[in-house]
């Protein structure tokens, strides 16, 4: 992702993000009250600005963060806590409005699910489209249906690709976020979540490791009965064998991910994150991988 948007804007863009304010319909009762089995208290949003402050606060606390270790110009206001379209469309052109007029701003970020993309929301979206580049990252996690039910995602397959036609329709870009290494899923379970999003018409990827967080309910699986989670080895490896399969125009936002360390239980070798990217990029390299080496249309 640096890559394409040093070309696209001439300098490293900075992600800052945010929190609107909102909640999940998968957690106050419209499909559901305990949000999907690996989501913090935060709502993936442990990093994320406070919704005590507008989003103008927010970013430019954020901004003074960047700043103090790097010069940064350039910023992508990401809406990353819960889901960032669960509102009343006058709230939330209110708050997109107020990031996209931050003149620092290059591109509006917005984490949702899938089945929040009404008609209202949609029109929204394609109008602020037309103003700065709006990502829509869409929470898709698995193509499997069992996992899906395992983690409570809420929605079915169908529900995402009438997501992603309604978006692209719009001119609006696509990023889905897939979790590797669920319990009960092997390589090749994951080579076809990958083989799927491969075929969508789809802009980037994110590509998670499975945290197990305190205070989740796969916290309390985990302690329970512990499962499998990778060795940074282990992942690594995997990590190559996923690169190879993704459609080389694929942007890929993120490899690994890092939970608090406060509430990682584990795998606890994610929160040395220079590390592993240091490890993968050397790995890639001996080995001789690339994205879409093995790729097939």
């Amino acid at each position: 992702m640096d890559y394409d948007l040093k070309k696209r804007y001439g300098e490293k863009v900075y992600r800052i993000a945010l929190d609107g304010g909102m909640t999940c319909p998968n957690r106050d009762g419209t499909i559901g009250s305990g949000g999907c089995i690996f989501c913090s208290a935060n709502g993936s949003g442990d990093f994320a600005g406070s919704a005590s402050c507008s989003v103008s606060e927010q970013l430019a606390h954020g901004k003074q963060l960047l700043k103090s270790k790097r010069p940064v110009h350039a910023y992508i206001a990401y809406f990353q806590a819960f889901t960032n379209t669960y509102a009343p469309v006058e709230y939330l052109e209110k708050i997109y409005m107020q990031a996209v007029s931050d003149p620092d701003v290059r591109i509006l970020s917005i984490a949702t699910r899938p089945d929040c993309l009404d008609e209202d929301i949609l029109a929204l979206l394609e109008r602020i489209n037309r103003i700065k580049p709006v990502w829509v990252e869409l929470g898709l996690q698995t193509i499997h249906a069992d996992t899906a039910a395992y983690i409570r995602r809420g929605y079915e397959l169908p529900v995402f690709e009438r997501a992603v036609n309604d978006l692209r329709a719009r001119g609006i870009e696509v990023i889905v976020h897939t979790i590797l290494c669920l319990p009960g899923e092997t390589k090749q379970l994951m080579f076809e979540t990958l083989d799927y999003l491969n075929h969508m018409d789809i802009q980037g990827i994110k590509l998670q490791l499975l945290h197990i967080l305190k205070g989740t309910d796969l916290a309390v699986d985990y302690e329970r009965q512990p499962f499998w989670s990778p060795s940074m080895e282990e992942y690594i490896e995997l990590l190559g064998s996923c690169i190879i399969r993704l459609r080389p125009d694929l942007s890929i936002h993120r490899l690994t991910g890092d939970g608090p360390k406060d509430l990682l239980i584990a795998p606890l070798w994610t929160s040395r994150k220079r590390e592993v990217l240091n490890t993968l990029h050397r790995y890639l390299k001996e080995q001789d991988l690339w994205q879409g080496k093995e790729y097939h249309e």
